[in-house]
């Protein structure tokens, strides 16, 4: 009996000592799910990147930047990104409102010279009309109360030739009188256009500036290019500006430059100095 109880242990020894590697090839449950595993790996990849600054910062001897994590990092850089475009955004809006601002300006601006336009062609068609009556001979008288026949006078050649010399004496009241015989007389003339540009000297000279205005219109109409036209332009435009109309006078100038671009070097320095004083843009 004793010899029985002292061998039962060595038995269950044996027993347990034989059952030991089935116990332990047995598959234990895993104690972490899924998400521990991922927090484990996480904490892993931390540690992973604490060594790397760690040894850098050894290595380097030079400040150890730590990075925000990769979620973090890419929401601020979207978030700077955003805020960039806002600022672009808001910048454009504002070129827009200007360029448009501008261009409303100019609209303007076109309309008004425009409509100055028009009132310098309803002047300068009024002015030509004028020039136009002046020109008409006077209705012929009756029979009865018509006087007797007045001796011939001077040919056209002859009184332009005389009303030339009366300017260059410097008589310019005669010489304002014969050029408007000679207006009267020999208006359909080849030399009618030149007699006016130098009626308008005359009336220039004591200062009848609407009437000296009229007669260079009259002697410019259909853009004549002779010697003489270049410097009528000029006058006409300086009249413009006695009279207080510089809007005219300088649409008068800008047209002496397109007209007469070989104007002598004299004519274009008085157009210089009449666009000086029109202070034309």
């Amino acid at each position: 009996m004793r010899l029985r109880r002292l061998l039962l242990p060595a038995t269950a020894v044996a027993f347990l000592t034989l059952a030991a590697p089935a116990v332990s090839q047995t598959p234990m449950d895993d104690p972490l799910d899924a998400r521990d595993g991922r927090r484990l790996d996480r904490m892993e990849k931390v540690v992973r990147e604490l060594r790397a600054i760690v040894y850098q910062g050894r290595d380097t001897g030079k400040p150890v930047v730590v990075q925000p994590a990769e979620t973090d990092y890419q929401i601020q850089e979207m978030t700077r990104r955003v805020n960039d475009l806002e600022q672009s955004l808001t910048r454009l809006n504002g070129q827009i409102e200007s360029l448009t601002h501008d261009l409303d300006q100019a609209r303007r601006a076109g309309e008004a010279a425009q409509a100055q336009n028009k009132a310098l062609t309803d002047r300068l068609t009024v002015l030509e009309q004028r020039a136009a009556q002046a020109e008409q001979p006077p209705a012929a008288m009756s029979d009865a109360a018509a006087p007797p026949p007045a001796a011939a006078g001077p040919s056209a050649a002859e009184a332009f030739a005389q009303a030339r010399k009366l300017m260059l004496t410097g008589d310019y009241d005669t010489a304002e009188r014969a050029w408007e015989d000679y207006v009267s007389r020999f208006g359909d003339s080849p030399k009618a256009p030149e007699a006016r540009y130098w009626l308008g000297k005359t009336l220039a000279v004591r200062g009848a500036h609407a009437d000296a205005a009229a007669a260079y219109i009259g002697a410019i109409r259909g853009w004549p290019q002779t010697s003489w036209a270049p410097d009528a332009l000029v006058d006409l435009s300086r009249e413009l500006v006695a009279l207080k109309k510089p809007a005219a006078a300088c649409q008068m100038l800008a047209e002496f430059d397109r007209r007469y671009p070989k104007a002598m070097p004299a004519a274009k320095s008085r157009a210089v100095a009449v666009r000086g004083q029109a202070k034309c843009a």
